[in-house]
């Protein structure tokens, strides 16, 4: 076999269109294989950032194909965030409860947190029920679920019962591993660098 350096460009062309043709050939007949449409239950989970960035950037995907879109936020609450701030100028496609008191040191209220993260689970089981809705964000309810402020066996059962084309999406870090078993796809953010630990503060439109 002439060895790749050796070819003419025509024939490096040649050997390309070759092995592209056999790979989507191959990606063809795998996709003709996934016939299954339903509504999935997905999980951002990990150290890293960008697990609330990537649930609104499907939010938006969503919307952008004319699908209704809720969102419960169960921590973040205090700051006013870029996100939310584009996302409620479409109120027709999006409603976002913004129900977090903060971060746990933020408060530093036990009693305070965990009703602040009934009220939010409340919200969302109100968004599951409306038949409206085909997809939901429920932003950092890995958090709470952390610190046990919601019955975890609770959450995911109904989580697990949400009503057929539903798609749900769950962020934050330290998902349980009952949830991740019950999802239909987790991601996990690792995180290789991160310029706060240079000293660089969070900055508007990169962290909120």
């Amino acid at each position: 076999m002439t060895a790749k350096k050796d070819m003419s460009e025509a024939e490096r062309d040649r050997h390309h269109a070759e092995r592209m043709g056999k790979r989507k050939a191959a990606r063809d007949r795998m996709l003709a294989t996934k016939t299954e449409e339903k509504g999935l239950l997905m999980v951002h989970t990990g150290k890293g950032k960008g697990k609330s960035t990537a649930a609104f950037g499907l939010a938006v995907r969503a919307m952008g194909n004319d699908m209704r879109v809720g969102v419960v936020q169960f921590v973040k609450g205090k700051w006013q965030t870029g996100e939310r701030a584009i996302l409620e100028h479409f109120p027709e496609r999006v409603t976002i409860r913004t129900m977090g008191e903060g971060f746990t040191w933020d408060t530093q209220d036990r009693q305070r947190d965990i009703a602040a993260a009934k009220a939010a689970w409340q919200a969302a089981q109100e968004m599951m029920a409306d038949e409206s809705y085909d997809l939901i964000v429920l932003d950092e309810l890995n958090i709470v679920l952390r610190y046990d402020y919601l019955p975890l066996s609770e959450i995911v059962a109904a989580l697990k019962a949400r009503r057929d084309g539903l798609h749900i999406i769950v962020t934050g870090r330290n998902a349980k591993e009952e949830l991740i078993e019950a999802a239909d796809m987790v991601t996990e953010m690792t995180e290789i660098k991160h310029h706060f630990k240079a000293g660089v503060k969070a900055q508007t439109g990169i962290e909120f």
